[in-house]
């Protein structure tokens, strides 16, 4: 391995004591693959083996912690305990390679699409009716009903032998639509104000926390994803995440997860646009937790440019789905074998589910591909 790439292999050890063998983690991919009941099929788990060795976490495909909460066909599930025996496969296969298995726990709100949720009644923090999207607000009831779910997946992920659950909290899914204003225009104790949008992904947050200290026997793993903008207004933006990820800072994570669309991209408002949102966010955070980026880091030095800019933890996606052994590659000194676009007459080395591969066709240009 050339010595420039050695700080993305350094083992780290997360402030709850676990230690992972180098910085990289596999960022949590759909792959439309499970069983439709939600149950974990082989297809996944051939999937997740192939891509797992090589790195030091993987987060697992987001798990719906409520049967209302599906946002994908083929999107495994959590919120049952008839789904701990696949789960617990899915852990094993991660940890067979050596690396740190992480479910991401999510619900995806006014995100799912009807004919996933039973009677088509699909949910959000407040009635929307735009974009071709419709939803009803959640009552109060109903809303802490989602956050006990929450923490009892966290409770069955534990029993399913992870090592960590990440709240997915980012790409405008229901933890993120009670925070937006763009979709929480509530006026009781969960809407108007920061303070009360804030309320329910802390609320999640102390769930999951509270199941990890009465279950977990051993260290667990506690992240967070989140995404810093929206493109809408009313919407999130800049100043409102630093906001969010002050309190999230406070709470006893052992790692925040920023979603990007590219990793080194700067801000559109709210904050100051010369330089890049994951300093930014690393300057809010203050050692207080490690910070976790993702977001179009392709090649060797994409990666290597984040850890210099003292980001502790890189999460990979697309590039894993294309060069399943790019990690490896890296620390072989055969940076010529990695591959940046997948060779759709060489299909079956890739470990790509059905599901998967036809979503990678329909959306051409998502994951470069050459016929």
């Amino acid at each position: 391995m050339k010595a420039k790439f050695e700080p993305l292999f350094e083992s780290y050890t997360f402030p709850n004591g676990v230690t992972v063998k180098n910085r990289l983690a596999l960022a949590p991919m759909t792959h439309y693959s499970s069983n439709d009941d939600g149950s974990i099929s082989e297809e996944e788990l051939v999937f997740i083996k192939a891509r797992a060795k090589d790195l030091g976490t993987v987060i697992t495909a987001c798990a719906n912690v409520t049967p209302n909460g599906k946002a994908f066909p083929g999107q495994p599930a959590i919120y049952d305990d008839q789904f701990i025996p696949g789960l617990k496969k899915l852990a094993e296969t991660v940890q067979q390679e050596g690396a740190k298995a992480v479910i991401q726990i999510h619900h995806g709100g006014i995100s799912c699409p009807s004919e996933l949720v039973p009677d088509g009644d699909v949910v959000s923090a407040s009635n929307i009716d735009r974009d071709n999207q419709k939803a009803r607000a959640l009552s109060t009831g109903e809303i802490e009903e989602i956050i006990e779910a929450f923490g009892e997946a966290t409770r069955r992920a534990i029993e399913a032998g992870f090592d960590g659950v990440e709240i997915h909290g980012a790409n405008g899914y229901l933890v993120q639509q009670f925070y937006s204003p763009y979709t929480n225009n509530r006026t009781d104790e969960w809407g108007g104000s920061v303070e009360n949008r804030m309320k329910f992904p802390l609320a999640v947050a102390e769930a999951c926390q509270r199941a990890i200290d009465k279950h977990a026997k051993r260290p667990f793993i506690f992240g967070y994803r989140f995404s810093p903008e929206e493109p809408s207004t009313p919407g999130l933006t800049m100043t409102e995440t630093f906001q969010l990820v002050d309190a999230l800072s406070n709470l006893p994570f052992d790692y925040l997860h920023i979603s990007l669309m590219h990793v080194l991209s700067t801000p559109h408002r709210g904050a100051d646009t010369e330089r890049t949102r994951i300093e930014l966010v690393n300057e809010v955070i203050n050692g207080r937790v490690p910070l976790m980026a993702v977001g179009k880091v392709n090649s060797p030095d994409d990666a290597l440019a984040v850890r210099e800019r003292n980001i502790p933890l890189i999460a990979i996606g697309r590039e894993l789905l294309i060069s399943p052994r790019w990690a490896a590659y890296i620390q072989e000194d055969r940076l010529e074998k990695i591959e940046y676009a997948l060779n759709l007459k060489e299909r079956d080395k890739y470990d790509i589910p059905n599901g998967l591969w036809e979503v990678i066709l329909a959306a051409e240009g998502w994951v470069p591909f050459t016929r």
